[in-house]
């Protein structure tokens, strides 16, 4: 039994590295760094997904299609809208709306779902949020020719601004990130959080000007400035506004960049600091 002699300093125990930002930055790092895997995973599920389908990922494509032309029509004969404008509206709502939801959902049990990889092959915990994320990019991209054949239909006025849909989307991969590794990782220790996240982005569906807009409530006189500030109160709203703005011929104003651009980084702080604490229980978790 070590003993310690009078008058010297015990030796002061050694910190984990394993709950470090450090060990955090370089989960992250590393698991980019093994593009191959997650883009061969991401790609793997979505074949998997439509296997042995005539239609194959085209499925995506028809099923976002049809609901578009259906809620279109439906509301804006309900708003008594032009379909011209209301149709490319909700058609790039509904886009980019499936690609954030399916991002909080689907990250919600990410790890949970991929128990047996997590457990078996010893790759960085990260890797399972960029495969979450490159899958939906790749829905992504099937749905938006659904935007480019209601182009060719119905014209919208396009100028130079329409190249910000790359930040723009770049921005929503950014949060989409942040999102799976944040609910990921405390869904798959408090179960309930799935659920109740399932509740909450339905609601907020609704929030969101996705099937109506946002100039119907500036438009009222009848409390229309109160309404429209309780929707700036909702953060769906502006990253919207930044990706499907340009693609309609509207001006995004600058604040909305910068709300999104905030939220982003909130977001990120909020996932080193749960990927530092809790990266290491996942494995036990799940």
């Amino acid at each position: 039994m070590s003993t310690v002699a009078p008058g010297d300093v015990a030796p002061r125990p050694v910190a984990s590295d394993s709950r470090t930002y450090r060990r955090a930055f370089a989960d992250l790092k590393t698991g980019f760094g093994q593009s191959e895997l997650w883009l061969l995973l991401g790609w793997q599920d979505i074949k998997q997904r439509y296997r042995r389908s005539l239609l194959g990922p085209l499925w995506i494509t028809v099923a976002t299609g049809v609901t578009a032309i259906a809620m279109g029509f439906l509301y804006a004969e309900l708003f008594n809208a032009d379909i011209t404008t209301f149709l490319p509206h909700v058609t790039l709502g509904l886009i980019f709306w499936n690609f954030i939801s399916q991002s909080i959902l689907e990250g919600a049990v990410v790890f949970s779902s991929n128990d047996g990889l997590i457990k078996q092959i010893p790759a960085p915990l990260s890797v399972h949020a960029y495969r979450l994320v490159w899958r939906q990019l790749i829905i992504f991209a099937h749905n938006i020719v659904i935007y480019l054949v209601m182009f060719a239909i119905f014209p919208q006025p396009i100028s130079w601004t329409v190249i910000l849909v790359i930040p723009g989307v770049l921005l929503l991969a950014l949060n989409a990130v942040w999102v799976t590794i944040v609910f990921g990782i405390l869904s798959t220790r408090f179960r309930d959080i799935g659920q109740l996240l399932t509740t909450v982005v339905q609601l907020v569906f609704f929030l969101t000007p996705i099937i109506w807009t946002a100039d119907s409530i500036r438009a009222r006189t009848d409390g229309g400035d109160y309404r429209l500030a309780l929707i700036q109160l909702n953060p769906m709203y502006h990253y919207l506004e930044i990706t499907r703005g340009p693609l309609v011929g509207e001006s995004v104003a600058l604040y909305h960049w910068g709300i999104v651009i905030g939220c982003t980084v909130a977001g990120w702080a909020l996932a080193l600091w749960v990927l530092r604490n809790f990266r290491a229980r996942v494995a036990y978790w799940v």
